[in-house]
């Protein structure tokens, strides 16, 4: 079982690489928002990406709008979403 640390770093290549962001894995902080103001600028279109991408890549499955609002606020809460679908 890999660690937090180690989980957060898949996550942030797996951003980088499938919404072809302009930043590196190692520029986007843990507490960083991905939408909205002083965030990454995703856009509606990263957000169905980043949940294809998540069920592709760990078998995370969001549901609903009002779930991957809840999961995809940044890098810790989709970490915790995985650690959650693990258990």
């Amino acid at each position: 079982m890999e660690d937090v640390n180690a989980l957060k770093e898949r996550i942030k290549k797996m951003l980088v690489e499938n919404l072809m962001l302009q930043v590196s894995a190692e520029e986007i902080g843990d507490e960083q928002p991905l939408f909205g103001p002083a965030s990454l600028g995703l856009d509606s279109v990263d957000a169905l990406q980043l949940v294809v991408a998540l069920d592709k890549n760990f078998g995370l499955k969001i549901a609903d709008p009002a779930a991957a609002r809840e999961v995809l606020q940044n890098i810790n809460t989709i970490v915790a979403a995985v650690e959650r679908n693990k258990g």
